[in-house]
This record gives C-alpha cells, structure tokens and sequence, in this order.
C-alpha cells in the first residue's frame, strides 16, 4: 500500500482511550508526524473492523487494553503536492475506548506516552497534530452509535 501518491483513500483508526478522566496521547516517533502528539492508531488491515484495528494498533504501540464502545466522525486529511496531485488522502475513523489495564509502554512507533485531561492539551505545550484538541473535547460527550 502506497501512503504517498495512493491509488485510493487509506483508511486509518485513532484509539481514543479514557481514564478517569484522561485521555492516551502518544508522541509519534516515525515520518510524517516523528515528534508531534496524537492519539495512538494506524491502518486498518484488510478483513478487519474498525474497532478491531484500533484496539490492535493500541496494544501494538502502547501496550494498553481498551474496549471500543464506539466513534466519533470521520473525517479526512487531504494533501495535495505542488502540481496539484494527491500526495496521500486518509480517511480517519476515531474509536472512543473504555480504558481496561495497563500504564502503557512506548513501543519502536512511539517516542512517549501521557495521560491528560481534555482540557489541559492546550495549556501543556505539546506540539500537537491538528484535531487533537476537538476530538479530546468530545471524547466524554459519548460515542455516536
């Protein structure tokens, strides 16, 4: 699968794990977003569902049991080059999880791992990837079913 100049959209998963309050953020240690934080997630695999993939790509990158109880609005990140082709389209699904066990543990795709709270990722620092901030902001409002 092609990630720059795809033949088709790549569908990808953000497990959005809550705690007492908290959400995991992960820093990203691999391009295009090495350094920034977000939530941990990657591709879905062919035959698999979206909550499948991202309880997947959470234990894959952080170590942590969570269970997706449902999703927040797809949505899509478009990159056009300079000619006006498609660098890379990925349509993201983000999967609102019900924390179950574990701290969490940096894997060779995360650099660091944090819990915080919704409210306080504007105020910490980070350099964040865009939506961040609006998707944290309606992780406790509940999962659109």
């Amino acid at each position: 699968m092609k990630r720059e100049y795809p033949d088709h959209p790549i569908v990808g998963v953000l497990a959005m794990v809550r705690r007492a309050g908290s959400l995991l953020i992960v820093q990203r240690a691999r391009p295009p977003s090495a350094g920034r934080w977000g939530f941990p997630g990657g591709v879905q695999e062919l035959g698999e569902t979206v909550f499948e993939a991202a309880r997947r790509e959470l234990a894959e990158e952080t170590a942590v049991d969570a269970v997706p109880v449902g999703s927040l609005p797809v949505f899509d990140i478009i990159r056009p080059d300079g000619q006006g082709r498609i660098r890379s389209h990925w349509t993201l699904v983000p999967v609102l999880c019900d924390w179950r066990r574990g701290d969490g543990t940096a894997s060779d795709e995360v650099l660091d791992l944090r819990w915080i709270g919704p409210g306080a990722i504007a105020a910490s620092g980070l350099d964040v990837l865009p939506d961040l901030e609006r998707l944290a902001g309606m992780a406790f409002d509940g999962p659109v079913r």
